[in-house]
């Protein structure tokens, strides 16, 4: 069997040309997808910052509580107070609303780290919403370029499927299945170019007589990645 170098070297090029255009048109999903990634993370982010925010106003909300019930409890022990019949009971009592004094004043200095913790959690809300925001309108557009370019590489696509199918019809009968087989497995590893009388997709040296039967148009593959080997026209 033997077939022409032009016609080798031309599929080659259409087979490398495929493949380049399917890579690009596998990268645009990959591009959405790692965005999709990216809002789905400051989403999480977004949804921990609320959260946050959220206990941060529920424990004012229980200390206040706790403040009020404190401040009751004063109020009552003070009343008690003149109530007192003995020394003792008085003197007990002004520690109970003592204690109580300082119970209530630590309560406050927490509420008041509570609150500034709500205005921070607050902060970190808004910066949140706005990477959410920022990451939405990169996707979208990321989205809209991937979608146009997509709809130009396959217009590519089917005119160099055109152009492949035109082209192999000019292989020999007898040669046409081994190529089909190899190619449907390999694309474009399916051949390769001699480079400096070596295979040009595994760099071995090829022996003079497997270059004189390269030469001669002979159908080769080369033994070491099992490409099918011809000669391209500068050679």
């Amino acid at each position: 069997m033997s077939v022409s170098a032009p016609i080798l070297e031309e599929l080659h090029r259409i087979h490398r040309q495929l493949s380049d255009l399917r890579e690009r048109l596998s990268g645009g999903p990959k591009q959405v997808k790692m965005r999709e990634g990216n809002v789905a993370h400051l989403e999480a982010d977004l949804g921990k910052a609320k959260d946050d925010h959220k206990a941060a106003r529920m424990t004012v909300d229980q200390k206040q509580l706790l403040l009020k019930s404190a401040e009751t409890k004063i109020l009552d022990r003070r009343t008690q107070l003149n109530q007192c019949n003995t020394n003792r009971e008085y003197q007990t009592m002004l520690e109970q609303i003592a204690a109580d004094e300082m119970a209530k004043s630590v309560l406050e200095d927490e509420i008041l780290e509570a609150l500034d913790k709500i205005e921070r959690t607050q902060v970190v809300v808004v910066q949140a919403e706005a990477n959410v925001a920022k990451g939405q309108a990169e996707l979208s557009k990321v989205k809209g370029a991937v979608s146009e370019a997509e709809a130009a590489l396959r217009v590519d696509v089917q005119r160099l499927e055109a152009e492949l199918a035109a082209a192999e019809q000019n292989l020999p009968a007898d040669f046409r299945d081994v190529y089909l087989r190899l190619t449907k497995a390999r694309g474009e590893d399916a051949l390769a170019r001699v480079v400096d009388d070596c295979c040009g997709g595994c760099y071995q040296q090829l022996t003079p007589n497997l270059l004189n039967q390269v030469q001669m148009s002979r159908i080769i593959v080369c033994a070491g990645c099992g490409r099918l080997l011809y000669r391209g026209e500068a050679q």
